[in-house]
């Protein structure tokens, strides 16, 4: 009987060590198997777009400072003119009249100041032998000054007259490319009306708006340049095409908008092939270099009320939630800037059936992943 109690002692033990091996079996089994990332902390380049607007350096409204009609149009649109180069010419013969009235006072002017001239000194002789008193001889001056002063009028008359022939001939303020013609040849032309536009476009300014903590962000990095560099920027044109020239920022406005909140920076770019025209609008891309970063994958990441989180993987392999605030994101990738640390494990992928407390089994994924990921995005 007691063998009997021993050999059935024996079989229970052996059943309950078999079916906790096999619970421990399909434990294992059940543990997903997922790949986790080590991070750790490398140079990145940061790349943000602005839409902007683009400004020929000089873009200046040709007007008509005279009447007359349009007799030639010597330029076409879209044309490359050199400065001083006739453009316009308005028919002069009504101002060339005037010309010649105004010389023709100024020679009467002269005329009589020649005359005054002679009387005075027919005077002055009168005065010396006491013929006459002398203030015959002040009249006489002040007639002669008159006439001088005649002579001056006639003379500004006579220049307005030219001036106003010379702007029947428009001429080119500087070097550029003439825009739309309005006006046709043979158009009446009023004073002021607008003949065309002409831009300088051998180099084009492109102006962008930031926020004010952007803002300060670039200037305490300009004045940091051993933490921060900040390069040249890129042109992105409105096909999202890279513009094959890079620019300088020059200089910001000194004043925020209210509304928006917002200060607009002025940046120059070369347009040697004048691909780019005044009023046409692009991307700015700001180009950051940012020295050990810690990037983790967007994958990796999902959000939950303006929160971002990840799984961390403790030495036990469970996988708890951590909250991490980024600074920045590069395309596919996030730059933390608080909650994560080098040497952190976090889950890479699969993270949709996680949950906290789980165990996982990690599969390592190379460092070179990461780095493949990041340089796609450059």
């Amino acid at each position: 009987m007691d063998s009997y109690l021993s050999i059935k002692v024996l079989v229970v033990s052996a059943l309950l060590a078999g079916c906790s091996a096999q619970s421990e079996t399909k434990q294992k089994e059940a543990d997903p198997v997922l790949p986790v990332m080590q991070l750790t902390r490398q140079d990145a380049t940061l790349d943000r777009d602005y839409a902007s607007n683009l400004e020929a350096i000089q873009n200046v409204e040709v007007r008509a400072r005279v009447a007359g009609y349009l007799d030639k149009i010597l330029i076409d649109e879209g044309k490359t003119v050199r400065k001083g180069q006739l453009l316009f010419q308005l028919n002069p013969a009504e101002y060339q009249v005037k010309v010649a009235e105004a010389r023709a006072s100024l020679e009467s002017a002269v005329a009589q100041a020649q005359s005054a001239d002679v009387e005075m000194s027919r005077v002055k002789l009168l005065v010396d032998k006491n013929v006459i008193s002398p203030s015959e001889l002040k009249l006489a001056r002040s007639k002669g000054e008159t006439a001088r002063a005649a002579i001056d009028q006639a003379k500004a008359a006579l220049a307005n007259a030219q001036l106003l022939v010379s702007q029947t001939s428009i001429r080119a303020p500087f070097d550029g490319v003439i825009n739309r013609l309005p006006f046709k040849q043979g158009s009446l032309i009023e004073p002021g009306a607008l003949l065309t536009s002409i831009s300088d476009l051998r180099e084009v300014y492109a102006y962008f708006n930031v926020s004010e903590k952007e803002y300060l962000s670039f200037i305490k990095k300009r004045q940091n340049p051993q933490k921060v560099t900040v390069q040249e920027v890129e042109l992105l044109l409105a096909d999202d095409s890279p513009y094959p020239h890079k620019g300088k920022i020059e200089t910001t406005e000194t004043v925020f908008e209210g509304n928006s909140g917002t200060i607009a920076f002025r940046a120059r770019f070369p347009n040697p092939d004048h691909l780019l025209r005044h009023g046409a609008t692009g991307k700015v891309r700001l180009t950051t270099d940012v020295d050990d970063a810690v990037l983790v994958p967007q994958k990796a990441v999902f959000d939950v009320q303006d929160k971002s989180y990840v799984y961390v993987v403790d030495a036990n392999n469970k996988v708890r939630t951590r909250s991490f605030v980024p600074s920045s994101r590069v395309d596919q990738l996030y730059i933390v800037k608080s909650g994560l640390k080098p040497g952190d494990r976090i889950v890479y992928e699969g993270i949709q059936s996680l949950k906290d407390g789980m165990t996982i089994e990690p599969k390592p994924v190379p460092a070179n992943v990461l780095q493949a990921l990041y340089a796609s995005a450059q």
